[in-house]
Order: structure tokens, then C-alpha cells, then sequence
């Protein structure tokens, strides 16, 4: 478990920026430093209601104006890159040379390292991200982490409206808790840089779950029968599209559900930079179950 207690106190008070700050991890992130005593600065995209004691930046990450207005006095960053292309990040890493805070990156568990190309767009903005840091020197901490828990709000609608939730199949990971992530990612963002003992964290949860074991679990918390319908290609499409999701998003997201390789990977990542273990889901969907009521 890494000490976090150095923002506290007389002794120096981290200031972090924190982008995808209004999103279900960025959210959970700015309350833990908060709580840890941090200054927290959030940079949305949209503005928001005030959260008291966190600073807030309008704007995009690919605008140098607004990156390197967010970035003064700041002394770590945790990004979120929203692309799906990593090109117009070139920007964003000039400015972080610039300001040379110490920068935690959110990957995704689904890189292979060993490939000259990723499964799919998603993973691969992911690779492409985690390359340009590195060959920019700029030595991030990279946080892998597995699919969220926090997705499955997605079904709300579905699950308020019936018993069967409809979705593209996708391949079994170790699904782990929003909230681990975020507790994993203030623990490095506030540690000392001579306590964290690689670059590279893998994040997970306990278990690896199939979507129809995730909508399982939903049941059991909601004291409900439910079950998953997997759709074919063609059937998920224009169900997402007609959602308004935007569609190149559809189409990675297709792209992820028909090549992404399962995964059987569980680490004690978690436990490591915490001290405590991964959450179940079925914790996670005992807490959240009026969300889906």
C-alpha cells in the first residue's frame, strides 16, 4: 500500500488536475482527493454545477490554451484521453513537457504488448496513448485497467423497462470496480515517486464475468429474473445508433465486441496500491442497485 498521507498537514499540498472529471470515474477520482486534502482542479468539457472546494477548466484537451491554462501549479495529472484517435494528443503532450507534472495515465488491460496492431480502434488509441507518453519522456504511471463496472448503467433503460437486456456480446474480463480504480489512482497521484516501484499497474477485479453473468448479478441484487440477449453485429448497430451514440463509437465498440480476445488475467494490483482487495461485482451491483430500480 503506498502512503498517501504527504498532502496532508503542514507538509506540501498536492495540486492535481484531473481530466474527465464529470465522467462515473473521473467523478469518484476528484472525491478521493478531496477527501485526501488535495487541491483538485477539474477539466470538463462542458460546465457543470460547482463542486465545492475543486477548481473547475472549461474546455477540450486538444486545445493548447485551455491544457495549459489547467496546468498551472499543477503537480500531477490523471488523463483520460476521450479520442478515438490519438493524433491530435501531439499538443496535449507538448504542454505536459512543458509543465512537467508527474502524469497517470488510465490504459486499458486489453493491450498486447506483443502485437504490431491492437484488436480493435479502442484498445488501440490506448497503445498509440501509452507510446506517445513514454517516447515523450515524459515516464507516466500507467493505470491498465479492466472493464468498469460502472458500463453497466448503460442498461438502466433496459432494465426499467423489462427484464432482458439487449447488447452486442463481448468477451469474459475480470471486471473491476470504478471505485477500486479511482482509490488505486489518488493512492499513486499522491505518493512519493520513489515509492512506486514500476510504471506499469494492471487493475482488476476478483473475478472474470461474461455480460450474461454481469446482468445476473444485476438480478440478484434487484431480486429480479434477468437475462442477457446478445445481438448480432447488424442488430447492435443500429440499436446503439438509434440510442444517438455517435457513430464511429459504434463502430469501434462493434469492432471491440467481434475481436477483442477474452481475458482471464486477475492481478493483486489493486490490493497492492491500497491495501485492500478488488471489490466483487456483485458488491458493486448490491450498492448501485436503486440506480436500476
Amino acid at each position: 500500500m503506498l502512503d498517501t498521507t504527504r498532502s496532508a498537514g503542514t507538509r506540501h499540498r498536492s495540486s492535481i488536475l484531473v481530466t474527465g472529471a464529470a465522467g462515473n470515474l473521473g467523478r469518484e477520482v476528484v472525491d478521493r482527493l478531496q477527501a485526501h486534502g488535495a487541491r483538485v482542479r477539474s477539466l470538463v468539457r462542458h460546465q457543470t454545477g460547482p463542486r465545492p472546494g475543486a477548481e473547475s477548466v472549461v474546455g477540450d484537451l486538444t486545445d493548447p490554451t485551455v491544457v495549459r491554462e489547467a496546468l498551472v501549479g499543477i503537480d500531477a495529472v490523471f488523463l483520460i484521453w476521450p479520442l478515438l484517435d490519438s493524433a491530435p494528443a501531439h499538443h496535449l503532450v507538448a504542454e505536459l513537457i512543458t509543465a512537467a507534472p508527474r502524469v497517470v495515465y488510465l490504459s486499458t488491460t486489453a493491450i498486447d504488448d506483443e502485437a504490431s496492431r491492437q484488436s480493435d480502434p479502442i484498445v488501440q488509441v490506448h497503445a498509440d496513448m501509452e507510446a506517445l507518453l513514454h517516447d515523450a519522456g515524459l515516464r507516466p504511471v500507467v493505470l491498465r485497467s479492466d472493464t468498469l463496472a460502472s458500463n453497466t448503467r448503460g442498461w438502466a433503460p433496459q432494465l426499467r423497462a423489462g427484464d432482458v437486456v439487449s447488447g452486442p456480446e463481448a468477451a469474459r474480463t475480470a471486471v473491476v470496480d470504478e471505485r477500486d480504480v479511482a482509490d488505486a489512482a489518488v493512492a499513486v497521484l499522491l505518493a512519493q515517486r520513489d515509492q512506486l516501484d514500476q510504471g506499469l499497474y494492471v487493475l482488476t477485479g476478483p473475478e472474470v464475468l461474461s455480460r450474461a453473468d454481469q446482468v445476473a448479478h444485476l438480478g440478484a441484487a434487484l431480486r429480479r429474473r434477468l437475462r442477457f440477449q446478445a445481438l448480432p453485429a447488424d442488430l447492435a448497430r443500429s440499436q446503439m445508433l438509434a440510442d444517438g451514440r455517435p457513430e464511429p463509437l459504434v463502430e469501434a465498440l462493434i469492432a471491440a465486441s467481434m475481436r477483442r480476445p477474452e481475458s482471464n488475467c486477475t492481478t493483486d494490483h489493486v490490493e497492492r496500491l491500497t491495501g485492500r482487495p478488488a471489490g466483487t461485482f456483485m458488491r458493486w451491483a448490491i450498492d448501485h442497485a436503486a440506480e436500476f430500480s
